[in-house]
């Protein structure tokens, strides 16, 4: 009797000592690493965060000069941000790219719907080698002629080439459907009517007018002395000026609500398979419901064991791939399901698509399916911001759409709070169920009695210029 009350005894000890080491190695909720701001006084929005792990460093800045500033001349702001690479006051193009080559550094440039970039990755130890360089090309570039007569035909053979493939183009077709006159209507890439305008004065124009410290931020991440940093970077940004225009606050204008379901029909005569969204409006960057948003998105299409892939691609085999997504903006957004087919099961994919829509609006999400979707999404998470890269990434997009390290801080802890009855009403009021909008690319001959079925529908060429 002694030995079994010892055994048990034993054995309880065990188990405490047990489920304590559990409890420790338990991972602990991601937080976003310690991070300083200021504000240079030209107006420039500076983020630091010392990660001296690996010996890299990595730079990431936005500046507000994206599409939604390019009016009439489609694709500006894109050429201008590639333009910024062509040469600096004191760099030739040439000369930058040797420099960053021999070091193993890189240096890119970009513009999306509402700002444009710069990242940039390097060793620690060639911190001044790289900082003056990315100083030169954001506030010092020449906008070299020749250098941009080859990127603007670089861009005018790539926009010929994309219409060859729907995948490429829809999503500026849908956008263009979608918002209409707003100005995030505007396609990134411009179209070859426009591009094939432009000249070196337009970039340099635009440059001149949206390119400035305000409204701009800088995020420094990596192995580097915060208080050395903040020095350096107020003696070379000291003479970035602030641009003499003020922006006008275009994306803020109301975008018009959908009133009715619409057909898009884009007319690809050799196509043998129809690509297709359905959706409409969505959400502004800075919902309260992004992170439960998410979770009831991954049910429905938002991973490969998705309601929307298993019905579309698994049990009926009407495609490879079918996916639901929200693409938020600062002040506005869109939601689609998108997909492609086979021409002659058009009409199936379709509905099916419908179907799982309809399900999910009046099924709603089981807690099974929840529980599977949190873990998946809190899974998900961490590894988006492991890099120096990802994190100074973060720091510009905290910037950019408003938001705080609490976004990060509480997400498990926001994905766990998701409850049933809370996913039912995310899905009443974020996921669209009625005027749905509809964009098909395929042969219309074929397809558009089909199209007529969903609502009104208006007919485009796709080997016409533009959206």
């Amino acid at each position: 009797m002694n030995n079994l009350k010892k055994y048990t005894s034993l054995v309880f000890t065990a188990l405490i000592i047990c489920s304590t080491a559990i409890a420790q190695n338990t991972p602990a909720a991601f937080k976003v690493p310690a991070y300083e701001k200021f504000v240079l006084p030209n107006g420039l929005s500076v983020y630091l965060m010392e990660q001296h792990e690996v010996p890299v460093i990595s730079l990431s800045v936005i500046i507000p000069a994206g599409a939604i500033y390019d009016g009439a001349q489609s694709g500006l702001a894109s050429l201008t941000a590639a333009g910024l690479q062509y040469g600096t006051k004191s760099y030739s193009k040439i000369k930058i790219e040797e420099e960053l080559d021999f070091i193993g550094a890189s240096l890119n440039t970009y513009a999306n719907k509402e700002s444009a970039g710069l990242s940039s990755k390097f060793a620690s130890k060639d911190l001044d080698k790289v900082i003056p360089i990315v100083k030169e090309v954001l506030v010092d570039p020449i906008f070299d002629k020749e250098e941009f007569e080859k990127e603007r035909k670089r861009v005018l053979s790539s926009l010929d080439q994309a219409k060859l493939s729907p995948r490429n183009v829809i999503n500026a077709y849908w956008d263009k459907f979608i918002f209409g006159d707003h100005v995030y209507a505007n396609p990134v890439s411009g179209s070859p009517a426009t591009v094939g305008k432009f000249n070196i004065e337009d970039l340099k124009g635009f440059y001149k007018s949206n390119y400035g410290p305000q409204g701009s931020a800088i995020s420094i991440v990596g192995d580097f002395n915060a208080q050395e940093m903040k020095i350096r970077l107020r003696n070379l940004f000291a003479g970035w000026k602030k641009t003499g225009s003020v922006q006008k606050g275009l994306a803020a204008q109301p975008v018009k609500p959908i009133q009715a379901s619409r057909v898009l029909l884009i007319n690809k005569e050799d196509a043998r398979e129809t690509t297709l969204y359905i959706g409409g409006l969505g959400i502004r960057r800075d919902n309260p419901d992004f992170v439960a948003i998410d979770v009831v998105n991954t049910v429905f299409g938002g991973r490969f064991t998705s309601w929307l892939n298993d019905e579309l691609r698994v049990n009926s085999g009407l495609t490879y791939g079918a996916r639901s997504g929200f693409s938020p903006l600062k002040n506005s957004g869109t939601f689609s399901i998108s997909t492609f087919t086979a021409t002659k099961t058009t009409e199936a994919t379709l509905d099916k698509a419908l179907q799982v829509l309809d399900s999910l609006h009046k099924k709603g999400i089981d807690e099974k399916t929840l529980a599977s979707a949190k873990n998946y999404v809190k899974g998900q998470f961490p590894p988006k911001y492991e890099t120096a890269s990802q994190l100074a990434g973060l720091l510009t997009q905290m910037f950019w759409y408003g938001f705080d390290e609490s976004f990060i801080n509480n997400f498990q802890a926001n994905v766990d709070g998701l409850t049933v009855a809370k996913s039912k009403e995310i899905i009443n009021k974020y996921f669209p169920r009625d005027n749905l909008q509809f964009v098909l690319i395929g042969k219309s001959a074929d397809i558009k009695s089909i199209a007529a079925k969903y609502g009104p529908v208006t007919e485009k060429q796709i080997k016409a210029d533009g959206f």
